[in-house]
């Protein structure tokens, strides 16, 4: 298993799903609650695996694996910024699917506003300072 091919795989996974959170917003424009509400669904799930394949691979079949990858390219730091906004934002994903599904409407617009600017950094320190090479 090779950290850089992770971390690319990673990368392709956080655009695709960024396609989908586009949409979702697009659907929500258009007045398209219900179809908003599916895409969203597809986000998260898909986010979801994500970050499971991930956890699986970096504490159970390979820990360790990204240690020498990041420090070799000097990116320990790098990856420190990117979680800050990738943890909180994968938590707001719950808070998200929750108030969505209950119609809290005032709350979940609030979190969603929230989640866009932690899903922006995530994206951002994600796709371009992480490397994978």
């Amino acid at each position: 298993m090779d950290a850089g091919l992770v971390i690319l795989i990673l990368k392709i996974a956080v655009g695709a799903v960024t396609v989908l959170w586009i949409a979702s917003l697009v659907a929500l424009a258009l007045g398209k609650t219900r179809l908003h509400g599916r895409i969203n669904l597809a986000f998260f799930a898909l986010t979801l695996a994500a970050l499971i394949g991930l956890e699986v691979i970096a504490n159970i079949i390979s820990p360790g694996l990204f240690d020498e990858f990041l420090q070799a390219r000097d990116a320990k730091n790098m990856l420190r910024i990117h979680l800050c906004f990738s943890m909180p934002a994968a938590a707001l994903l719950f808070v998200m699917l929750f108030t969505g599904l209950k119609h809290h409407r005032r709350f979940h617009i609030a979190t969603g506003v929230l989640f866009s600017v932690l899903w922006i950094g995530t994206f951002v320190t994600g796709i371009f300072f992480l490397p994978h090479e």
